[in-house]
């Protein structure tokens, strides 16, 4: 969205955060008991786990100030500081840091297990101590990150203690929409531990990550399995892929190693079809593949990554249980670039077919948990009303959700457009009509990437996550070229726009033109011969809804406003009639309207803030939609 509103002087503490009426049913419902229970992580899962969301003492202090002797009150973890839910809604300022402490004890029967302590996201800066002793640091305020904590623990109660810092807007790093100065399309600061904290076991020598790519029209499944480090020759990793309990391809590969599944006629996913299969990874010890073998080292270090050592491994014998095992899931889909309806001009496929992404720009915030959902059902309810009321695809703008709501984007058929949250000073900021990107020095552009590669590792087995969007509208964009290499190096299963609006610098990397049209009747995009062809943002029409609104008064804006709902419906009609018309003559792939809620000062969603009123029947908007993503209705046929 464009920058109408830049960063300012920050404003006094007390109006940082606003203490709005404006809640929703969901949060509600919220008990310190019932925080955020669900199982933090659906892609690699254990049975064993300890959740740690909940009440925890808190203060915050001045930096270079020791920890407080005494705490200042209760927070309820996982909402971050300023938000209602927290319990807190206090502003954390640059020079301020929050200290988060809680006892907990490590279940009985995890002895002679290693203990991870978990996270999924803390803003920003985070040090972590356990029972007096350090166990280490993280910077990234969207990234999950963990600890080995054995060391430090003790019989009984242990103690946990956190200290975040979090400059918002006064410093440079990725955070969004986040500011000292919440005004318009700016939002108000999220500061803390604002995702689940929890614990689980794990042996010596276990999983750290599971990477499965489909490959559609091979018939495979594509999987890359990592330890937490290296292994012996005796040391596999046992995989399975199957469907509500029938196995469907298994193999064993030497561990830390490249595997390929068959998956014959294959079920294809799509929004449509959302068909997902299960994954298992079982870390396995093996009778030595090479016993017996004439120079036994030297033949198994020749081995090493080739075909002779994956047939060697896929025959080898598992002896005992399995060290480690966790389970997730795939899909099989492909998305990429291609022939589209329109001559010339190519289009985003999805399995080797055009397919119109119709979506909305999804921004994530809460009136009560801020960048955290109340629930997972409040998270859901928003896909639900997307699904209902025609639209097959949302661009997650510049936030990181916690993982279920990827989950939840797979299982309900919904495709994402992943940003990468924005970073970069006031000055940093390119406009619309600049000619040059932003100069960033070493270190921050060093601190960009790696949560840049963070967010992708973190999110890449989600396979509802279609495109990386890497710079939006020029905010801190430096390098585009560089980045977007960077992204489909990492990742070349997907689509990659460099840009979304304004300065197309990576035309050679970016797989799309996206341009921002917020005008009565959306702009064309400049047709390519090489890239599909994208409106990353249009719409834009607010309505007030008394009631439901973050604060009444002048400081609601959107970038037109209706009178009415009926006034809203039309004007909305207007915009979509000219998005099927793209579509069908120009060879438009995909559209994002702005956008699915209200978002504090900004009254231009579909639903308002709160989620409790939508501006038009989602029934209403599926009609309207009809042309573009009905069923069995020819995406560019006539409107």
């Amino acid at each position: 969205m464009p920058a109408t509103a830049q960063r300012t002087v920050p404003a006094a503490p007390d109006a940082i955060v606003y203490k709005t009426a404006l809640t929703t049913k969901w949060g509600r419902e919220v008990t310190p008991e019932n925080a955020w229970r669900s199982y933090p992580r659906p892609q690699r899962v254990r049975e064993r786990w300890l959740n740690l969301n909940g009440q925890w003492d808190y203060a915050i202090a001045k930096a270079g100030t020791p920890q407080p002797t005494q705490m200042q009150g209760k927070i309820l973890v996982p909402f971050p500081v300023e938000s209602k839910l927290s319990g807190v809604q206090r502003p954390v300022l640059p020079d301020d840091r929050v200290w988060y402490r809680r006892s907990f004890a490590v279940p009985a029967d995890w002895a002679g297990q290693r203990v991870l302590l978990n996270f999924g996201a803390v803003d920003y800066e985070a040090a972590v101590w356990v029972n007096g002793a350090y166990v280490g640091g993280h910077k990234g305020g969207s990234a999950t990150f963990s600890f080995d904590i054995t060391p430090h623990l003790r019989n009984g109660d242990n103690e946990l203690v956190v200290q975040v810092a979090d400059p918002t807007s006064d410093g440079t790093q990725p955070r969004g929409k986040q500011t000292l100065a919440p005004q318009g399309i700016w939002y108000t600061p999220v500061s803390g531990i604002w995702q689940t904290v929890w614990l689980e076991p794990v042996s010596e020598l276990h999983i750290a990550d599971v990477r499965a790519t489909p490959d559609i029209d091979r018939g495979r499944l594509e999987v890359d399995v990592a330890l937490n480090r290296s292994a012996n020759d005796t040391d596999a990793v046992r995989l399975t892929a199957s469907k509500d309990g029938r196995i469907i391809a298994s193999t064993i590969v030497r561990a830390n190693r490249h595997a390929s599944l068959p998956i014959p006629n294959a079920h294809l996913w799509s929004p449509d079809d959302p068909y997902l299969y299960d994954l298992s990874a079982e870390l396995v010890t093996v009778k030595d593949p090479y016993a017996g073998a004439k120079e036994r080292t030297r033949t198994a270090y020749d081995a090493r990554f080739t075909e002779r050592e994956r047939a060697t491994y896929a025959q080898a014998q598992v002896v005992g249980a399995p060290v480690d095992r966790v389970t997730g899931y795939f899909a099989m889909r492909k998305v990429s670039i291609g022939p589209g309806t329109v001559q010339g001009q190519p289009a985003i496929l999805l399995n080797n077919k055009p397919l119109f992404q119709n979506g909305t720009l999804d921004q994530g915030w809460w009136p009560d948990g801020l960048l955290t959902p109340p629930s997972e059902e409040a998270m859901v309810s928003d896909i639900v009303f997307l699904k209902k009321a025609g639209f097959n695809m949302l661009r997650k703008h510049i936030k990181v959700e916690p993982a279920r709501f990827y989950h939840d984007a797979d299982r309900l058929g919904m495709l994402i457009w992943q940003d990468m949250p924005s970073g970069g000073d006031e000055d940093q900021f390119v406009t619309g009509s600049s000619k040059g990107q932003a100069v960033l020095s070493s270190t921050e552009m060093t601190q960009f990437q790696q949560e840049l590669a963070a967010m992708i590792g973190d999110l890449r087995s989600f396979p509802s996550i279609v495109t990386w969007v890497v710079n939006n509208e020029g905010w801190g964009q430096y390098d585009s070229t560089t980045l977007a290499k960077l992204v489909k190096g990492m990742d070349p299963s997907r689509v990659v726009n460099a840009d979304s609006g304004w300065l197309d610098v990576a035309p050679d990397v970016s797989d799309v033109v996206d341009i921002h049209t917020y005008e009565d009747k959306p702009n064309v995009p400049p047709r390519s011969s090489t890239r599909a062809i994208v409106i990353g943002e249009y719409g834009g029409i607010g309505l007030p809804v008394t009631g439901h609104v973050w604060r009444a008064g002048k400081r609601n804006w959107g970038y037109q406003v209706a009178a009415d709902k009926q006034d809203y419906l039309k004007r909305y009609r207007v915009k979509f009639d000219e998005i099927i018309r793209q579509a069908r003559e120009e060879g438009l792939s995909a559209a994002v309207y702005t956008q699915t809620t209200d978002v504090e000062d900004e009254i231009n969603g579909l639903l308002t803030y709160d989620r409790a009123e939508s501006k038009a029947p989602a029934e209403e908007l599926a009609r309207i939609a009809a042309p573009l993503t009905g069923a069995n209705v020819d995406p560019y046929q006539g409107h």
